[in-house]
């Protein structure tokens, strides 16, 4: 179990770069650094829009990485991050069907949002429920 755990936990942090990584460079960069931006005609309003939505996704990111640390007892945590990830993968799945495919980046993302992080999330409560069963606590998040 120990070597699961940590297995998980180190997935769990090099997958958590993603986000935050991609989160800072567009809060560095705003729309511009993906080929839009005020100078290639988005608006001013619409990069800093851009730029705050890539300040929530760089603390998606960091929150994950909080999780890392005792990650058997992070389950609220990590399910409510999954589903926040997983609506934003929703709503990226719905433009692709409004508006056409997108660039091969962010279909990486979308795979990241809809397919990695809920397994992710499998592997965790897996992690978690293993955890209680060898302590004796009972699963409580079952009822959650």
């Amino acid at each position: 179990m120990t070597d699961e755990r940590r297995l998980l936990q180190r997935v769990v942090a090099v997958a958590a770069i993603v986000p935050v990584s991609a989160g800072l460079y567009g809060v560095l960069f705003g729309a511009g650094g993906i080929g839009g931006g005020v100078g290639a005609g988005v608006d001013v309003s619409a990069d800093s829009h851009f730029r705050y939505l890539s300040g929530l996704l760089m603390g998606i990111g960091i929150l994950f990485w909080s999780c890392v640390p005792g990650i058997e007892g992070k389950t609220r945590l990590f399910r409510f991050l999954t589903l926040v990830v997983m609506l934003g993968g929703l709503a990226r799945l719905l433009g692709l069907y409004l508006t056409g495919l997108p660039s091969v980046t962010m279909l990486a993302a979308m795979a990241m949002e809809l397919v990695v992080t809920p397994l992710l999330c499998l592997w965790q409560m897996r992690v978690a429920n293993i955890a209680r069963e060898r302590s004796g606590v009972a699963d409580l998040t079952r009822d959650a």
